[in-house]
């Protein structure tokens, strides 16, 4: 498999789940600052222009959730997603939450390009950057987290998602420190060998 991802970018759970799985992979760095994902070679891979994207036998992957779970469906053994149904929904429900929600009002700071073309819709949209995302940690922390990981005692895609775009708070003005229950969570996954992994690779 070759992943297709840029550092500090949500392109880097995908690394985390397939260190977390035991899964090999080639992996592609682009530079963003460089703008290497709007040009053409990258664009013929993937025409979004965004990360990740995960070369697979019969073509290419996009979208972080689909690929994670394609990650999780090649290693059932690891673990990765819950056997229980209702358990596998609510990671899910957590890392819908986090592409929809977070992402996007993270997403405000920016590339508010990419719903206004006003200079000044742009600064409207900086300035809630950071109350949008501390209610979304104030939800997280109040509504979703079940345990030191996202459903209780065992790692699951949702966590590698989460950890990434709690990355991100810091930049935003907000401070993980406020939600005790993401602050210890961020710990955790700092202290997994796949986190570890991924940082030593520069990825973070």
């Amino acid at each position: 498999m070759k992943l297709y991802l840029a550092r500090g970018t949500i392109s880097v759970a995908a690394a985390i789940v397939a260190e977390e799985a035991g899964l090999a992979y080639t992996p592609v760095v682009l530079d963003f600052a460089g703008e290497e994902q709007s040009r053409p070679e990258y664009l013929a891979i993937n025409p979004k222009g965004r990360v990740p994207a995960l070369e697979v036998p019969n073509g290419i992957l996009t979208e972080t959730g689909a690929i994670l779970d394609y990650l999780a469906a090649l290693a059932p053994l690891a673990g990765v997603v819950p056997q229980d149904p209702v358990q596998a929904g609510r990671m899910r429900e957590v890392m819908y939450y986090l592409a929809s929600t977070m992402h996007v009002n993270h997403a405000h700071k920016l590339r508010g390009h990419r719903w206004a073309v006003q200079t000044a819709s742009h600064e409207d949209m900086r300035a809630k950057v950071t109350e949008n995302m501390a209610d979304c940690c104030a939800y997280l922390e109040g509504a979703c987290m079940q345990g030191p990981y996202v459903l209780g005692d065992d790692f699951s895609l949702a966590d590698a998602y989460l950890y990434i775009v709690c990355t991100w708070l810091a930049g935003d003005g907000v401070a993980i420190a406020d939600y005790p229950k993401l602050a210890a969570h961020h710990a955790a996954m700092g202290e997994r060998a796949s986190v570890k992994a991924v940082r030593a690779a520069g990825y973070l």
